[in-house]
């Protein structure tokens, strides 16, 4: 059984630092991509960042460019979203996915198998 499972979120003033973790296991596929995403109440759900298990590079929406990090600790099965400087429109739902046999460079426009419940990120301004 898959599991996803984010941690993490809370209330932060503007300017401050998250860091989420998600927890991914039970997949077995050799080829995977992980994305970071987001959604605030009334919006669509917006990808943000991703990583690939067969390409180097990582992705981030301009968005988020230069103020969040996505790295990855794979003896953990755990990947993060270090979050600086954040902004009031920052508030969303963070979710993390999983998308299994997926070969090459991600793209948070990829088709993503399994998703996490999802943590709540608030920054007040």
């Amino acid at each position: 059984e898959v599991h996803v499972v984010e941690s993490g979120g809370g209330l932060v003033r503007a300017g401050g630092s998250l860091r989420l973790s998600c927890a991914a296991s039970g997949f077995t596929s050799e080829h995977y991509i992980i994305g970071w995403f987001r959604q605030a109440p009334g919006k669509e759900r917006e990808g943000l960042s991703c990583i690939s298990n067969t390409h180097a590079s990582t992705y981030y929406a301009d968005s988020v460019k230069g103020r969040f990090t996505m790295s990855s600790d794979n003896a953990k099965n755990t990947v993060y979203l270090q979050m600086n400087s954040l902004k009031s429109e920052d508030t969303a739902i963070y979710s993390c996915a999983v998308g299994v046999g997926i070969w090459g460079p991600c793209s948070v426009r990829d088709e993503y198998d399994y998703w996490g419940q999802g943590t709540q990120v608030t920054v007040s301004s």
